[in-house]
């Protein structure tokens, strides 16, 4: 076996994987940043993840490979940095790549001056484009090191460009947005549908639950048919092409394809906690029962494949098994004929499972023209007899497919993805009521708590009973959320506090006061050559969009106007900008409708709290927070002065603490949040 390098001290799955390559690795840290600057040689950033199918072909080309390993051991400080441990340091390197005009993606391979600034760089390289690039760049080095310094200062200088003033922000004075602003953007939006196949147009497509996270409530809000329609569509789409496993639930990270047909096959808790939310509150929002099965199926495949004991989430299951991308998903059609006997035809026929295969190497991608009612009707079958088949088949070709080789498991649980996890689980639980959800909130709850939180600050990452890096925005904005949905349900009222905690702990350490908005890195965390501030949305939404919606929250359950005219100024900073890039300001649309819309906050007080709680959460109401208990208690102020009225169970539907005529019936309640 080969020699092992410096990362067989690390924790991160994706650097353990480049452990035994022969080129000499270290991870980013003091120590590997002063030998660059002792030994006066360039650094080689290379950056991935361990789910990254393009990484694995770019370390078997090149970084296997003695002759490419002895170029790079000769010439460079070589430093493997898993992006989602530190997204800090990859957000500064792939902005730098954009700056240079190139194409950003994973594996990212970048060229730094022993300070760290970068002077070139790139994505995947084959081995004989790679071993070129890196003879010309240890030359230009060595022969014409002072263009290359004036370069690198001329980048570093373009990266510590304030986000805002990108944005070119105008000095507004009050929040103007609107009813007529967010129409707008609906508007701006929906020149990006894609009415064939659902989502937005184009190939690759990823799911991206922010935009439809944002639909779904502006058409809740709005009573909008057309938005109601589109999202409706795009969710039905996803949950029938081949970017879900039609046999073992959950999403896979994107299509390559614009009909949502072939996946990228990594499956990742980020997109599957968002996405179990958003069929949750679709499910709430249109009744469809097809929106509560997906839901059900992707919570089953996170907690068969993705839960550890301790509560915690791990973060990724890899695109490849075997050494072959998407293998352990894909069936010929012999196999399927072995799994399925007698059913193995008509289920073919709704799976579009062909003799040659629909994919390549004549495997099948399994996936539906048509949702079982349309598919039935066409056959002229009995549905629920056709059910009854699915469902057995989908046991069976899930019991076959659990003896193969499994995908990489990447084993790292990082704080911000588990807390979206932990807001998809108490989405789940309004939908369905099912206390399993509501257990499994519990235990992730405690875990983020025992293993995350130490005093008021959180950690990224947790393996192997180590956390061993500071949190970031992401972290502290998606947990802060989370504790948020995880009150309402569980009625734990610590969550709460300790949200509260959480957003004054990012106020001390995370906000600038010059721009209003937040920092993405902690105040007392290391210093890197630019301090970034995340702003646009994307297949996570953006950490300061989430902490305005926070905010906004925050002030309204603890009586905090500071909260809220934080949260109204963060979006004065960036509200021109939403329906200029609807599809990357999405969630700053959502976070706006609290806004442009009432919203309430509802305390449910007496015997049959709970119960009341669980009839209004069965309609989709996207501005109001539904807290109960069977006591009054004085421990939030959100509780304080709420009495029982004519001795019966009392719903006070409020807004900006002030609450209407207090009343004992749900109906009543649901028409006050009309008003």
């Amino acid at each position: 076996m080969p020699e092992a390098n410096k990362l067989i001290h690390e924790t991160s799955p994706y650097l353990l994987q480049h452990a035994y390559n022969p080129v000499n690795w270290q991870a980013w840290n003091a120590e590997s940043l002063k030998e660059a600057q002792t030994l006066d040689k360039p650094i080689l950033l290379s950056i991935g993840y361990a789910a990254c199918h393009w990484c694995h072909v770019m370390e078997h080309e090149c970084f296997e490979d003695e002759e490419v390993a002895q170029i790079m051991n000769e010439n460079f400080v070589c430093i493997k940095l898993d992006r989602e441990e530190r997204p800090d340091v990859d957000q500064i390197y792939m902005d730098a790549i954009q700056t240079m005009g190139l194409n950003g993606g994973w594996p990212l391979n970048v060229f730094l001056m022993p300070d760290q600034k970068p002077f070139y760089g790139g994505t995947y390289f084959p081995k004989k484009n790679w071993m070129s690039l890196l003879d010309n760049v240890a030359v230009a080095y060595q022969k014409n090191r002072d263009k290359l310094a004036e370069s690198a200062d001329n980048f570093a200088e373009a990266l510590s460009t304030s986000e805002i003033a990108k944005l070119q922000v105008a000095d507004n004075n009050k929040v103007s947005f609107s009813a007529t602003s967010l129409s707008e953007t609906y508007k701006q939006l929906s020149k990006y549908f894609d009415e064939d196949n659902g989502g937005t147009i184009g190939a690759p497509k990823f799911p991206m639950p922010v935009i439809w996270r944002f639909l779904t409530k502006y058409a809740s809000l709005n009573n909008h048919k057309s938005a109601t329609d589109h999202f409706s569509f795009t969710l039905s789409a996803m949950a029938q092409g081949g970017i879900y496993d039609q046999v073992g639930g959950g999403f896979a990270r994107y299509s390559v394809d614009a009909e949502w047909f072939a996946p990228h096959f990594e499956k990742m808790l980020y997109d599957n906690g968002q996405l179990i939310s958003l069929y949750a509150n679709a499910y709430r929002f249109t009744r469809q029962q097809y929106f509560h099965l997906i839901l059900k199926e992707s919570i089953d495949f996170v907690k068969r494949e993705l839960m550890h004991e301790n509560g915690g989430f791990y973060s990724a299951l890899d695109a490849d098994s075997e050494g072959e991308e998407g293998k352990f998903y894909v069936w010929t059609k012999e196999e399927w004929q072995e799994v399925l006997g007698d059913d193995a035809e008509l289920l073919a026929k709704f799976y579009n499972i062909l003799p040659q295969g629909n994919w390549e190497k004549g495997w099948n991608i399994p996936f539906q023209h048509s949702n079982a009612e349309a598919f039935c009707k066409a056959e002229v079958i009995d549905l629920d007899l056709f059910l009854q088949k699915l469902k057995k088949a989908k046991k069976k070709l899930l019991q076959k497919r659990s003896n193969r080789v499994r995908p990489g498991l990447d084993d790292k649980m990082l704080c911000g993805w588990n807390a979206l996890m932990l807001t998809g689980l108490c989405d789940a639980y309004k939908a369905d009521n099912n206390e399993e959800y509501l257990q499994m909130a519990r235990g992730n709850f405690e875990f983020i708590i025992s293993k995350l939180l130490k005093g008021n600050k959180l950690h990224r990452n947790y393996k192997n009973g180590k956390s061993t890096l500071d949190a970031y925005l992401e972290d502290y904005a998606l947990t802060i959320q989370a504790f948020i949905a995880y009150a309402e349900v569980s009625g734990n009222l610590d969550a709460l506090h300790k949200a509260r905690e959480l957003a004054d702990y990012t106020l001390a350490n995370f906000y600038d006061e010059a721009e209003k908005l937040f920092y993405y890195t902690d105040a007392q965390s290391e210093k890197l050559i630019a301090r970034k501030k995340e702003i646009f949305d994307n297949v996570i939404p953006a950490s300061n969009s989430v902490m305005m919606e926070n905010l906004h929250w925050l002030g309204i359950l603890s009586a905090g106007s500071d909260y809220l005219e934080i949260s109204d100024t963060m979006l004065q900073q960036v509200e021109h900008f939403i329906s200029k890039e609807p599809r990357y300001m999405s969630n700053w649309a959502s976070a706006a409708t609290l806004k442009v819309h009432n919203t309430y906050d509802v305390v449910i007080i007496g015997p049959e709290a709970k119960n009341m709680q669980q009839q209004m959460w069965a309609q989709f109401h996207p501005n109001a927070l539904i807290l109960a208990r069977e006591e009054p208690t004085e421990i939030a102020s959100v509780f304080k002065g709420r009495e029982l009225l004519n001795q019966q169970t009392t719903i006070f539907v409020c807004q900006m603490n002030a609450c209407q005529k207090p009343v004992n019936t749900v109906g009543e309640a649901i028409e006050q949040l009309k008003r």
